[in-house]
């Protein structure tokens, strides 16, 4: 019986979920290179907890697509030895907050091997997180670290928010010689859309403009673009013109598109899950305050989570961003009539 995961055509052919938009990227990888191997926990017959891996030990063996101890720091030890040698390792943490114990070995030895051996040393490790909330999960199930990865020097940190994006990213993400953080929405997992489009993909470091607008531009990445376009529908009733750009790269930074787009419109905001204080939309912030200061009419917001940790499932809908909050915030600026 043919699956939606079963051949590269597949992917191309018919609209796929992002799980199996994933599954299928690390599938033709596995198939084209045999230094491409895949092991974290769960990961194996059971194809993890969200079944990213479904299938994969079954059609290529468990020399390829193996379950690991459950140790997060052993699974990225392993990986940067791996990587050394040639390999071309893929590892799942299984939950955002899970990766913390690995987080010496991410940020003292991945992010840091090139660097260290003057180039002579690459580490072409992919780590793939699930991140965020929108799922009800409970404590170590919904956390929103972008931050943490993106203020280490040495490490590629990108997010897809759609199905097209996760398929062409995690390819270019294992195809990189560098390591990579690929962050996952999990609660994007079971969106489905059609994978192909117009043209060739974007590269893995620049964002997207998903809707033109005159009046605002709002920043968003991986969960929040869905919420970004949401209000866009719902300001548009109001004819206010937004303008939403999906990141997909946090770093690099792609100063050039979201430069442009704000000497377009004038104001700026960005949307994130993260707590505010110390949140990755300060550094987009900063960013766009130092080079386009002259354009902007307004200061540049940030809605964001609260500052608290990512509360309990039934209060989550209270924490996260969402259009009405968003557009409360827009209105705190003044507006020319």
């Amino acid at each position: 019986m043919t699956t939606e995961t079963e051949t590269p055509d597949a992917v191309r052919a018919k609209p796929l979920t992002m799980a199996a938009a994933l599954n299928s990227a690390m599938r033709d990888a596995l198939a084209e290179d045999p230094n491409v191997v895949i092991y974290g926990e769960d990961v194996g017959p059971l194809g993890g907890v969200f079944r990213i891996t479904d299938g994969l030990t079954r059609d290529f063996g468990e020399q390829r697509v193996w379950d690991s101890p459950l140790a997060e720091s052993g699974i990225v030890g392993t990986a940067i030895g791996m990587a050394m040698y040639g390999m071309r390792p893929i590892v799942e943490m299984q939950f955002d907050a899970f990766s913390y114990p690995a987080f010496e070995q991410i940020v003292s030895h991945v992010a840091k091997m090139r660097n260290r051996t003057r180039g002579r040393v690459s580490l072409p490790i992919v780590i793939r997180i699930p991140t965020s909330g929108g799922i009800g999960g409970v404590e170590h199930h919904s956390d929103s670290s972008e931050a943490y990865w993106t203020h280490t020097p040495g490490l590629t940190v990108v997010t897809p928010s759609n199905p097209a994006d996760a398929y062409s990213m995690l390819r270019e993400a294992i195809r990189s010689d560098d390591p990579v953080i690929f962050l996952e929405p999990k609660s994007h997992y079971w969106m489905k859309e059609s994978t192909e489009r117009a043209g060739e993909p974007l590269p893995m470091n620049r964002a997207a403009v998903v809707r033109e607008g005159t009046d605002v531009t709002l920043i968003s990445y991986g969960p929040t673009v869905a919420v970004a376009l949401a209000t866009a529908d719902l300001a548009a009733e109001e004819s206010l013109s937004i303008e939403v750009i999906d990141l997909r790269s946090l770093s690099p930074f792609d100063d050039e598109t979201v430069g442009a787009s704000v000497r377009r419109t004038g104001r700026a905001a960005v949307i994130h899950e993260a707590a505010k204080f110390g949140g990755y939309g300060a550094e987009v912030a900063a960013r766009i305050t130092e080079r386009e200061f002259f354009h902007l009419a307004a200061p540049v917001l940030r809605i964001t989570g609260a500052d608290i940790p990512f509360p309990a499932p039934l209060l989550e809908k209270y924490y996260l961003p969402n259009p009405e909050r968003i557009l409360h915030a827009l209105s705190t600026w003044e507006w020319d009539d």
